[in-house]
């Protein structure tokens, strides 16, 4: 008798168990696990921290001493160069070949950086400028830029003392934008912005906008202070790989102001509707 009373208790206590777990499998599995303080902190994302780009923020002043140690990446120099545009430009009347490139040394904080952007006509350079500057990381996306800026081509050569800032804007706008300070009180100011659009992984949509202002007029280069021109293109480009990638595209430019002025006298059309073929390449 006393065997299966036991028994009883202890099938109806399995019944009331496996009961138990239907009704509340969460409750059930919470009271036979220990309670923990888990703090799973900030999820991923919002601003990067100031020292990000830095290899030794988080040692807490702690280095290797005298032990042997690997030399680690972001303390070698690198390089790249980037031709972003290598195009033909096609107007109305007349037909041109456009470079714009960018190339750089050093390191994540400090680099050597060479622009040069130009057009390529009736046989020869019709304009060109060159910026030779030292770029330093002033936070996670922005570098601030101190050199110098050669231009070159049709009419005198200037020469310039440039600072400016480069890096990515939130919601991903790559933006450029200079100020040059040159002989004879003259001043300038240059801007680009894009955008990179994926319509797929491998073909890209590149709205790009620049101008350029001038404090001071200057008419043997055909330059009238004040907002001397400016462009809005779409380059839609194929990305066989990442290194290389073909393109067309349209741009609408515009002259303003005295530049107008100078541009019609010599005979060239102040606002043209350009047709784009190129190629973008970096390594």
């Amino acid at each position: 008798m006393l065997e299966n009373t036991t028994m009883n208790k202890t099938v109806l206590t399995a019944i009331a168990t496996v009961l138990l777990l239907a009704v509340s499998p969460a409750q059930a599995a919470e009271d036979a696990m220990p309670a923990m303080d888990m703090d799973l902190g900030r999820m991923q994302g919002g601003p990067a921290p100031e020292n990000a780009r830095d290899p030794h923020a988080y040692s807490d002043g702690y280095g290797f001493g005298d032990i042997p140690r690997p030399v680690f990446a972001d303390e070698l120099n690198f390089g790249s160069l980037l031709v972003d545009r290598l195009e033909s430009v096609n107007t109305d009347d007349n037909s041109l070949i456009t470079w714009d490139l960018q190339a750089w040394y050093g390191r994540d904080y400090d680099r050597l950086v060479l622009k040069s952007e130009g057009d390529y006509d009736n046989g020869g350079v019709e304009e060109a400028s060159t910026d030779l500057l030292w770029s330093h990381a002033l936070a996670t996306f922005w570098d601030a830029q101190l050199g110098l800026r050669y231009d070159s081509g049709e009419g005198p050569d200037r020469s310039w003392l440039a600072v400016g800032i480069q890096g990515l804007a939130p919601y991903w706008f790559e933006l450029d934008t200079t100020l040059y300070i040159g002989d004879a009180g003259r001043t300038a100011l240059s801007f680009e912005a894009d955008y990179e659009l994926l319509l797929t992984q491998k073909l890209i949509l590149q709205p790009r906008f620049g101008t350029n202002l001038y404090g001071k007029r200057d008419p043997a280069r055909g330059l009238g202070s004040g907002v001397s021109d400016a462009s809005l293109g779409l380059r839609l480009r194929y990305e066989f790989r990442r290194e290389i990638a073909p393109y067309i595209g349209i741009e609408w430019a515009r002259k303003f102001g005295e530049t107008e002025d100078f541009a019609r006298a010599a005979g060239q059309d102040p606002d043209e509707t350009r047709y784009l073929a190129g190629v973008r390449f970096w390594f």
